[in-house]
């Protein structure tokens, strides 16, 4: 299928801003980290920052939800009319990251076609999802989408590229965009330009892409849900098929990258009879953990009380598990060479199986572009 991922107008800050407080890592780390989110705020100050135009999910319990909401959807209009913004037309971004253990993991941001997406289970799109999308958590998402005049993405999409074509192809033509070191350990960043020709190049060699899964989900999974919920509200209204909702910004990645590393999603109860909950699942087949993670958790969750957290790092569920009333469970990671065959074979994961690297190797906010 063609036109599936093409270039996009894209949003990045004028030349000059410091790019280390402009960029943040995505929402959904540090979930009960607050005092991370903290810090970045004190850190960023009165400084443009992708940081205002999100909403970390560590504040989605937090009783002022509603307000950083509002607050978030208002920054949005205040850097577009204000001198924050320089656009990118019609231009992949060929991205190469430095990890925080040096490696780098390469991709590229374009716009995703949504009408070759399809998260629910069964599909057989072109596009699909590989955890299991909970529907409970599309509504807020959702909501933003309808509000936002912006989007950013953590969306991260794997194609199974064995010559290398797509990538490969990348840095023949480019222009750099920004190189910075991300805040606080986070690693390095560099952006590079792909327009006329040397897009259209990388272009043709996704468009030759085989078979009939050409991407599968990496992360972000229940933003992009709900971005193509957006679109089928949108669609349903009578939008017209070039609205500009109709597309998902993300960012592209090799499967095969040696750089490109799975890791699982540990589970972190907190508020429990944590003996209890150690030495019940001590006992558990390592073989299944993953499929059988969620069931036995909220299994003891709801004999014993307590309330279920997904950390992605070893160490910080470990320091969670150190306090009083919280157990951890530490998962195995899934074999990436086994992401595209399961799919097509059994379809989606359990969800929050797997994570693609460590917290601070999260995909992080930097592009931005217009949905309205």
């Amino acid at each position: 299928m063609k036109d599936i991922f093409t270039p996009a107008d894209i949003l990045l800050p004028k030349t000059g801003a410091d790019m280390t407080k402009w960029a943040a890592v995505a929402c959904d780390q540090f979930s009960a980290r607050p005092d991370y989110w903290e810090g970045m705020s004190e850190y960023v100050g009165e400084a443009p920052s992708a940081l205002r135009l999100m909403l970390p999910e560590a504040y989605l319990p937090a009783p002022d939800l509603q307000a950083r909401k509002t607050a978030m959807c208002q920054a949005m209009e205040d850097y577009l009319v204000g001198d924050v913004f320089r656009e990118i037309p019609n231009s992949y971004v060929y991205v190469e990251r430095t990890l925080p253990n040096g490696e780098v993991r390469r991709g590229l941001v374009g716009k995703l076609d949504l009408e070759a997406y399809d998260w629910t289970p069964g599909s057989a799109s072109p596009v699909r999802s590989t955890e299991a999308t909970v529907p409970e958590r599309l509504p807020t998402r959702v909501e933003l989408r309808r509000r936002t005049a912006l989007e950013m993405p953590h969306i991260v999409l794997f194609m199974d590229d064995e010559p290398d074509a797509v990538l490969g192809a990348a840095p023949a033509a480019r222009k750099t965009l920004y190189d910075f070191d991300l805040y606080a350990g986070g690693g390095h960043i560099r952006g590079y330009r792909l327009t006329g020709p040397a897009a259209e190049k990388v272009k043709n060699a996704i468009d030759a892409l085989p078979g009939e899964l050409v991407f599968a989900m990496g992360d972000g999974n229940h933003s992009l849900a709900a971005a193509k919920n957006r679109w089928e509200e949108l669609k349903a209204a009578g939008a017209p098929m070039d609205h500009p909702a109709r597309y998902a910004l993300a960012e592209l990645e090799n499967l095969r990258d040696e750089a490109v590393e799975f890791y699982p999603i540990h589970r972190v109860v907190f508020d429990t009879d944590e003996g209890g909950f150690v030495k019940e699942l001590a006992g558990a087949d390592t073989g299944e953990l993953v499929a059988k993670a969620d069931e036995l958790a909220r299994a003891y969750v709801q004999e014993h009380g307590g309330r279920i957290d997904y950390i992605h790092g070893e160490a910080e569920a470990r320091t969670m598990a150190s306090r009083p009333g919280c157990g951890a469970w530490l998962l195995p990671a899934l074999d990436k060479a086994e992401l595209f065959p399961h799919i097509l074979r059994c379809g989606n994961y359990p969800k929050k199986s797997f994570s693609v690297g460590e917290t601070l190797d999260k995909r992080w906010y930097v592009e931005c572009r217009r949905i309205r």
